[in-house]
């Protein structure tokens, strides 16, 4: 495990820089009058970019290496987020996100891959859990980070950039083999739909819904009247939520028909959501924050019910591919939300947002609910919950129950 140190310290530094920035913009956006709508098309940016790279990175990466992928795409970045204190438009903030989802989707193939390169089953699960667990804490400490000085100055931006530079260092260096980038290919959606329909909804409603909270949370902090030095304590009790959470719910499921646990968690969420859309309760900062940190742990816990669920149905062959689709389709939905959601907050103001999340989360409900009614569950649960978050297809094929033909090739040769 001590040989992954290096790649598990890249991926830190590179998350915490994600993460800040994401926070960031947001709220240097509101700073220089950018409006909600235009904010969510911002945001909307980046998870298009991040959905564009998971055709572009492998490529790149097998035709220059590891290394070499690594350092070009972390360049990519970085040029981007020294833009945008240079470019402070919303149309140029627009494209610097689009380029940096596709740098940012890059990084993470290349780490990922290099994680993936664990033959020992045991070992990659623990693998897996420990980068999640990396991915939770570099984000809330991204949070964090933004106290240190004013979002109107472009020192924060310096810093992002300065993350994503060290980044390289602990990565480029390592000594570890560069293993190959094999091609996971798609499951149809219709066939993922016809398999698993719950999980294949589940995948993409909960990508609107998340895709609006990493885009616009910061935003409905600063209407609601927390100050700008509190938005990043308000995102990061929403991502301690996340991953306080996520485990024992998780736990609670196994065993358990998993659509009874998704129409729980949707019906639950929104009924916090709802809460948090009342003006009283927004005057009342601190139950603000007790609201956003159980929505947090709530919402979070969706994607990664949804894959499980999947688990449970899909045969064997077929794991990684339907994986791989489901994170699509988690993606196309987190490119929706933001912009879906900040041409709301235009019209109707902060309440727009949580009002938003309750109709995404109710409709949820309203399938989970119709499946349970219609069908019942016909086999046990042989896949067990696994707290995460979204990232590539690559991370994926750490889990042991998705371990591809490809490798089990590679290891009887």
């Amino acid at each position: 495990m001590l040989r992954l140190t290096a790649l598990l310290l890249g991926v830190g530094l590179l998350l915490t820089g994600s993460g800040l920035l994401g926070t960031l913009l947001a709220v240097r956006g509101g700073a220089e009058g950018f409006s909600a709508n235009a904010l969510g098309w911002v945001m909307s940016g980046y998870f298009a970019g991040f959905f564009i790279g998971t055709f572009t990175a492998p490529p790149l990466i097998r035709r220059i290496g590891h290394s070499r992928a690594f350092a070009f795409h972390a360049a990519l970045a970085t040029m981007a987020v020294l833009l945008h204190p240079l470019w402070v438009s919303p149309w140029g903030w627009g494209l610097l996100r689009v380029v940096t989802g596709i740098a940012l989707v890059g990084l993470y193939t290349v780490i990922e891959s290099w994680l993936n390169a664990e033959p020992d089953p045991q070992r990659r699960s623990r693998v897996f859990s420990l980068y999640m667990m990396v991915n939770l804490s570099a984000l809330a400490l991204g949070q964090v980070l933004l106290m240190i000085g004013s979002p109107a100055a472009a020192t924060l931006f310096t810093v992002i950039a300065l993350l994503i530079c060290a980044a390289m260092l602990p990565v480029t260096a390592t000594r570890l083999q560069q293993p190959e980038v094999p091609s996971v290919p798609r499951l149809t959606l219709a066939r993922l739909y016809a398999v698993a329909p719950v999980a294949t909804v589940a995948a993409g409603l909960s990508g609107l819904a998340m895709g609006a909270f990493w885009g616009l949370l910061p935003v409905f902090a600063v209407q609601i009247g927390v100050r700008d030095d509190g938005v990043p304590l308000f995102m990061l009790v929403a991502i301690a939520g996340g991953a306080l959470l996520q485990w024992p719910l998780g736990r609670i499921s196994d065993g358990h028909d998993r659509r009874i646990g998704l129409l729980c968690l949707s019906l639950a969420a929104a009924v916090v959501a709802v809460f948090a859309a009342l003006p009283p309760i927004q005057q009342q900062l601190h139950l603000m924050f007790g609201l956003v940190f159980c929505y947090g742990g709530l919402v979070f816990a969706l994607y990664p019910f949804a894959v499980a669920h999947m688990l449970d149905y899909l045969p064997g062959e077929d794991l990684l591919s339907g994986c791989s689709s489901l994170l699509l389709v988690h993606g196309v939905g987190a490119a929706i939300g933001p912009a879906l959601a900040g041409t709301l907050m235009d019209r109707v103001g902060a309440p727009a947002l949580p009002l938003y999340f309750a109709t995404v989360l109710l409709c949820l409900a309203a399938f989970v609910g119709m499946r349970l009614l219609r069908h019942t569950r016909l086999r046990p649960h042989p896949a067990p919950f696994r707290p995460m978050l979204r990232t590539t297809p690559s991370a994926l094929e750490l889990m042991p129950e998705t371990e591809s033909p490809i490798h089990e090739e590679k290891e009887v040769h």
